[in-house]
């Protein structure tokens, strides 16, 4: 049964990968097609044709690789400046940029001559370069909001796990009470695990993280008011200073960083909690700050990677993990011992996650990336709109075409990086037990 329900894990964010994927290329095509530029193929995936089909002057498909995916517009790129699509040449760079040229001029065909892509104004292309991330971007906050409202999610709560008998510094290493040791504030003031905690100080609290920092601020008297078997009760609690984990603006402990703060000594109790649509929107925002922040240490996050294949090190948890790794974690999400609802919700989590660093990576400006495409629109009409006021002559398209060898580049650096992560995804994979 566990190994089914794995199979059926891995098999439902390989079906969320393939939705996504098609979803972003549905933005270009929906845009292209607004704008009047032929689009002659839609594919899901790289590699050998597994299917497709032909509908209009468009063929649809799906192959064999589902790491990717395109559509192939008629003129992406405009002809050189002699007017030809191709020249003879001896230089490698200049027959990258010839070859690209050539390949979007490849299925011309009579009265496509209206209908090619670098003729369309550039804020028309940008929208339809954007359109994609956009659409894994909309993907990503839809369902992080769906499963913040509808589901709930396994949250640190007011209500009280665990009571701590005596003071100690988180900073050292966990050990039992000892009889010199201090009293901890809570156990004085009389707090029992199942206690919620409503109000601290006579503030009413909801929240773990409000309820966290207040008890971090305050050192000396405060009064904690819980409901306990229905009843509601005051208790009086002397906080003291004490080395407790350094928490990040989101309220999570950062590992192995510690700060003096006010002590009360005890450990809140998780729970599935629905989130209203404020807190849903706070949640996503912490997200996806995450995710940024995520995407611009990156090339940090290499030498782990590395020295996780080599045995070194152990693989970060946090760190960078591939489509290989996103399906084993996938697989793992439905053996979990959760409720069947809670696996459909960290599923769709993950599904989310997916779009959301999709929507990050694209929005580099580097070819052959959107962000690259997009930065050449905005280089052009930058260029344009100066040449105007200048009252210069227009300069014309950009061509983007000639920097296709740095794209070559920024490919080779991207399948580098790719083969890194799927080595380390087989080698020392990210687990969900850590």
């Amino acid at each position: 049964m566990t190994a089914l329900m794995f199979v059926l894990g891995i098999l439902v964010f390989v079906f969320g990968l393939l939705f996504s994927i098609a979803w972003h290329e549905l933005g270009h095509f929906s845009t292209a097609r607004m704008f009047g530029v032929r689009v002659p193929q839609f594919m899901v995936g790289f590699g050998p044709t597994i299917f497709s089909r032909r509908r209009g002057e468009t063929e649809y498909g799906v192959k064999a690789v589902p790491l990717g995916g395109y559509i192939r517009m008629i003129g992406m790129f405009p002809p050189g400046e002699d007017g030809n699509i191709r020249k003879r040449s001896t230089s490698p760079f200049r027959g990258m940029i010839e070859d690209a040229r050539a390949a979007a001029f490849e299925e011309l065909q009579p009265g496509d001559e209206k209908r090619l892509f670098y003729t369309r104004k550039p804020w028309k292309r940008v929208i339809v370069m954007f359109a994609g991330p956009a659409m894994n971007l909309i993907l990503a906050v839809v369902i992080f909001l769906g499963v913040l409202m509808g589901f709930g999610i396994n949250t640190q709560t007011t209500t009280v796990a665990t009571v701590s008998q005596c003071v100690i510094a988180q900073s050292e290493e966990q050990r039992d009470c000892r009889a010199d040791d201090t009293p901890a504030p809570a156990a004085e003031a009389g707090l029992r695990a199942g206690d919620e905690i409503v109000a601290f100080d006579g503030e009413p609290v909801e929240e773990w993280g409000d309820l966290q920092q207040r008890i971090r601020d305050t050192v000396g008297v405060a009064t904690v008011t819980v409901v306990r078997d229905g009843e509601r009760l005051e208790l009086t609690a002397d906080l003291i200073e004490n080395q407790v984990g350094k928490t990040d603006g989101n309220g999570n402990v950062v590992r192995g960083e510690f700060v003096t703060a006010g002590f009360l000594g005890f450990s809140p109790a998780s729970g599935i909690v629905k989130q209203d649509f404020p807190q849903a929107v706070d949640r996503m925002g912490e997200i996806m700050s995450t995710g940024l922040d995520a995407m611009l240490n990156l090339p940090s996050k290499i030498p782990n990677l590395w020295h996780s294949i080599t045995g070194e090190e152990e693989r970060d948890q946090n760190g960078p993990m591939g489509v290989v790794g996103a399906a084993r974690v996938g697989g793992e999400i439905f053996t979990l011992d959760i409720p069947a609802s809670q696996q459909l919700a960290t599923a769709l989590f993950l599904v989310a996650g997916f779009n959301l660093s999709l929507f990050l990576f694209n929005m580099l400006p580097l070819l052959p990336l959107d962000g690259g495409h997009i930065a050449g629109a905005l280089w052009e009409s930058l260029r344009r709109n100066a040449a105007r006021l200048t009252r210069r002559p227009d300069p014309g398209p950009f061509d983007v075409a000639r920097l296709m060898p740095l794209a070559y580049v920024v490919a080779g650096v991207f399948i580098c990086f790719t083969l890194l992560v799927l080595a380390a995804d087989i080698v020392s994979p990210v687990r969900l037990a850590g």
